[in-house]
């Protein structure tokens, strides 16, 4: 498949980029949940892929994949893509949507908690009978540990709920892209930063990065980011295409597998280069290595995608292996 971003597409996510650089450093990561938010909104981040009837651009998901990205490489906290890339587009004719003046959250099919329900002003349920959709104050919250400090999981008590029309299925795969998406972003900017590292950290006299072993853990995580993201990006391209590609579940669980198996294998390589400064407070590597692993559960984990996807592929039979 040949496939490259169009000159809007890349200036969409350079655009970004500049934003989050500005208004989403490493120092508010310490000390704020929704940085970059209003930016983003003037921006009209949060009116891309919703309808121009909803003050929206009506863009596809291919089209926003690279800000998508760059929002991973900055670990840009709160419900950002739940609300203009996973649940925005079937809630378009809600008003302030496209101003990013409401937050959604999401809780997808077969996930237990719901991530920065706190900051949402709607929640969109998917369970046994389909989406619901929840006003945020009538919601009762019970905050859960989870391994992202910057990403907190909230178990949702609600009384009151209206059907909501949209595919659950949809919005697995949906989510499960703008994730796939946002972890090679995560596993690019983890790369960069141990790279960077080994070229300064020194050992024996000379720097690590000259050494087999370590030019080895880094060309291997260099190789699976650019093995997953064309996964990515194709199966942005058969959502966007609609109902009638059939392949379109099987492309998002290829997708969301293969990030996540890119992004934990550059935040293991990623500690093994920094040592055991990996692991401290001081170090903004931290909420990398905890973005990585939050976001590989999110919408389905690698082992669960990894399912879907041989499901998928063999029609549910295992397959028999010839001598």
């Amino acid at each position: 498949m040949n496939f490259g971003f169009t000159d809007e597409q890349l200036a969409l996510g350079a655009t970004v980029r500049d934003v989050l650089r500005a208004h989403c450093p490493p120092a508010a990561l310490r000390s704020e949940r929704r940085p970059a938010w209003e930016q983003l909104a003037e921006l009209g981040f949060f009116g891309l892929m919703l309808p121009p009837e909803a003050d929206g651009l009506g863009l596809g998901l291919a089209d926003v994949l690279p800000a998508l990205e760059e929002t991973g490489r900055a670990c840009l906290p709160g419900p950002f893509a739940d609300t203009a890339v996973v649940a925005g587009p079937l809630l378009a004719g809600f008003p302030g949507l496209a101003s990013g003046e409401v937050r959604v959250a999401v809780l997808p099919p077969g996930q237990a908690y719901v991530a920065d329900a706190d900051l949402a002003d709607l929640l969109v349920l998917a369970g046994p009978q389909g989406l619901r959709l929840v006003r945020g104050k009538s919601a009762r919250l019970v905050r859960r540990d989870g391994v992202d400090p910057g990403r907190p999981l909230f178990e949702v008590d609600v009384e009151e709920s209206e059907a909501l029309d949209g595919s659950a299925e949809h919005l697995l795969a949906r989510g499960a892209v703008a994730t796939a998406a946002q972890l090679v972003g995560v596993a690019r900017q983890l790369l960069d930063v141990s790279v960077r590292h080994a070229r300064v950290r020194t050992q024996f006299g000379a720097a690590i990065g000259s050494f087999q072993a370590v030019k080895h853990q880094l060309a291997d995580v260099a190789v699976a980011v650019e093995f997953a993201a064309p996964l990515v990006w194709r199966a942005a391209l058969a959502l966007d295409k609609g109902g009638g590609v059939p392949s379109s579940g099987r492309d998002a669980s290829a997708a969301k597998a293969a990030a996540g198996d890119a992004a934990t294998l550059a935040a293991r390589v990623a500690l093994q280069v920094h040592g055991a400064i990996g692991y401290t407070e001081e170090l903004d590597l931290r909420f990398w290595l905890a973005r990585a692993w939050s976001l590989s559960a999110a919408y389905g984990t690698t082992a669960f995608h990894r399912e879907r996807l041989r499901t998928a592929i063999t029609g549910g039979e295992h397959p028999r292996r010839y001598p």
